[in-house]
């Protein structure tokens, strides 16, 4: 969430980075709430403090006219003035109520207004209309020549079932279109990248956390699902939302908390079964395992100081590569531009993988800085000491990224290591994790 007071004091700037973003923002509603309820604040503020007056008041009649001094009249005369006075006192706490009422309604719309405007672009992240204008930052491995080897390379949804590892018939009759069901060593490999994933992040420093899969609306708030994308959630009976992905409760953790700044940075993972309700627009990415309603995903988050964001932003981009790097397959770095970054990032690098099926790259990971945007939402803080020493409680800033998406590493390092025969080879890292399987075969 936007820092309401920024907002208000900046909305021309506001309206550009809306802009660089492919949205109008009328900032003719915000105000006008944001106006309101400084209004109803200080009439409040007003009555609280003549409350507070013709309480002291009544407490000096009450005293004067119990005094040895005061004679029958006088007293008389002061407790009369005391009943007076209790009526203006019920007078001003309903007016008290009945603004405190309103100013509850104008705070919640004033939220409302507030939560549905994305983060702002950061200063680093390059100004583009939309994908077409994002930049390559360098590219790692080079694709296999399939046709200088003799065959053509097949796509890993006609790979997957001939290898009887992938059963995408079966995973709609279970459920519905495109929930999958995997089998054998398909099942195998999945849980050999997810374990694989989950220990080369432990070992470069991560803290590893098992999560529910459930999260309440406070949760799914804190990291920007709701209320703008509710519908593209799956949603319970019960009022709980199955997770998108762990960066929704990595990130919560410790939501409503006052981080030590000396603790700084903290660097999580987590593997989570990941739900989402829209799985992409129709056409060929409907296909396999690109655009599917669930997936696994082992996640990454961080926790750190506005000094240091960035740097932890390349940092956990060199984390997710070193992945791709180990399982050897090639990808290339994309700096997203302002049209096409997420709701709740000011800078996002995007790794894409390289997929005979698409002659092209598609992205596996996204690793995007958030700023104070989803600390502002959550209000996570930390108590710290800035550059002139002097104590600070700040917003911390939130980071987060895929390492990796399994489901697209599955259909990668099919597509990638198949042969002439149609079996697939398992890349080295991965065999400890395949029980020592190094091949899989029909």
């Amino acid at each position: 969430m936007l820092d309401i007071k920024f907002v208000r004091e900046n909305p021309e700037a506001v309206k550009a980075a809306m802009r660089a973003r492919n949205m109008e923002w009328d900032s003719e509603p915000f105000m006008a709430l944001d106006v309101q309820r400084r209004s109803l604040i200080g009439q409040v503020e007003e009555l609280k403090a003549e409350r507070n007056t013709l309480s002291k008041k009544i407490g000096e009649l009450m005293r004067e006219a119990k005094s040895r001094d005061a004679g029958g009249d006088d007293a008389a005369a002061k407790l009369a003035e005391v009943e007076l006075i209790k009526e203006r006192v019920r007078a001003n706490n309903e007016e008290i109520e009945k603004l405190e009422e309103e100013l509850t309604k104008s705070e919640a719309a004033l939220n409302n207004e507030a939560l549905s405007l994305p983060n702002l672009p950061s200063e680093f992240t390059p100004k583009g209309a939309d994908e077409e204008d994002n930049i390559e930052v360098r590219r790692w491995g080079t694709p296999r020549s399939f046709e200088a080897e003799g065959f053509e390379a097949r796509p890993h949804w006609d790979l997957g079932p001939e290898l009887g590892i992938i059963d995408f018939e079966r995973g709609v009759k279970l459920a519905k279109s495109r929930f999958i069901l995997l089998a054998g060593l398909g099942a195998r490999l999945e849980r050999a990248l997810i374990n694989f994933m989950a220990d080369t992040h432990t070992t470069r420093g991560y803290k590893e956390w098992w999560c529910p899969i459930l999260g309440n609306a406070e949760t799914m708030t804190g990291t920007g699902q709701l209320p703008k994308f509710e519908d593209d959630q799956f949603k319970t009976t019960t009022g709980l939302y199955l997770i998108p992905t762990a960066e929704v409760m990595l990130t919560n953790i410790h939501r409503g908390e006052v981080l030590d700044g000396a603790s700084l940075p903290l660097h999580y993972c987590a593997y989570t079964p990941c739900f989402r309700e829209e799985a992409g627009s129709a056409g060929r990415d409907t296909r396999g395992l690109i655009r599917v309603h669930q997936f696994d995903k082992v996640e990454m988050v961080k926790f750190a100081t506005p000094e240091t964001s960035f740097a932890e932003l390349e940092g956990m981009v060199a984390d997710a590569e070193n992945l791709l790097q180990l399982l050897g397959l090639p990808y290339r770095v994309i700096d997203l531009c302002t049209g096409d970054l997420g709701f709740a990032a000011t800078k996002t690098y995007d790794l894409e993988v390289w997929l005979p099926s698409y002659d092209g790259y598609k992205e596996i990971s996204s690793c995007s800085n958030c700023g104070d945007f989803q600390a502002r939402r959550a209000n996570i803080k930390y108590r710290g000491v800035n550059a002139q020493g002097e104590k600070v409680t700040s917003y911390a800033h939130t980071l987060n990224g895929s390492g990796l998406a399994v489901g697209r590493t599955m259909a990668a390092l099919l597509e990638n290591y198949q042969n002439t025969d149609g079996s697939v080879t398992v890349p080295d890292v991965l065999v400890p994790y395949m029980g020592g399987v190094d091949t899989i075969s029909a």
